[in-house]
């Protein structure tokens, strides 16, 4: 259950516009700003971040209130580890823990937080880093990823794992991400 830099990558599930517009309001904004949080927090602690987009060419891009390391991947698959191209980048960090944010919680995330820990990866499961179109079908997403082994977290409540003791600069740029 411990979180470790060295062996943490960042995960990022379908955040894209067109889909974020079908979610709650207030939810959907606060994945958004805990991904931007994880974004920014990824890039001071040397995290590989790997984002997946579902079907751009009609949900569309990644939200642009989230500004990407790189490119998104696009998949078709509703689980990211199922998509090779995506697999290929997972596996290439050579990281075996990955904190897991997008959406929809009880379809993508799900789907793919269960294929990671079927092979062999440490999930850390962003509870407010996750959204669904209804509460309901949010809770039965974060139930299942927690039947299938994964860690159910906060964003807070991860960073400051990985940080594991105050002081620095990391510890100073994370720590005004969360106030």
């Amino acid at each position: 259950m411990t979180l470790n830099s060295a062996a943490t990558a960042v995960l990022i599930v379908d955040l894209q516009g067109r889909l974020g517009s079908a979610m709650p309001a207030a939810r959907y904004d606060q994945v958004i700003a805990n991904s931007d949080r994880w974004l920014t927090a990824a890039e001071a602690m040397s995290l590989p971040v790997i984002v997946s987009e579902q079907y751009p060419q009609g949900l569309g891009p990644t939200d642009d209130r989230l500004t990407l390391p790189g490119h998104a991947f696009a998949k078709t698959h509703f689980s990211a580890w199922q998509d090779p191209a995506i697999r290929a980048a997972i596996q290439a960090t050579g990281r075996r823990s990955i904190v897991l944010l997008g959406m929809e919680a009880h379809i993508c995330v799900f789907q793919t937080a269960r294929d990671l820990v079927d092979a062999g990866f440490a999930v850390h499961v962003m509870a407010d880093g996750v959204a669904s179109r209804t509460p309901e079908n949010r809770q039965i997403g974060l139930d299942l990823m927690r039947a299938t082994g994964c860690t159910i977290s906060s964003t807070e409540t991860a960073l400051f794992d990985l940080l594991k003791k105050a002081g620095g600069p990391v510890f100073k740029q994370v720590s005004r991400l969360i106030r």
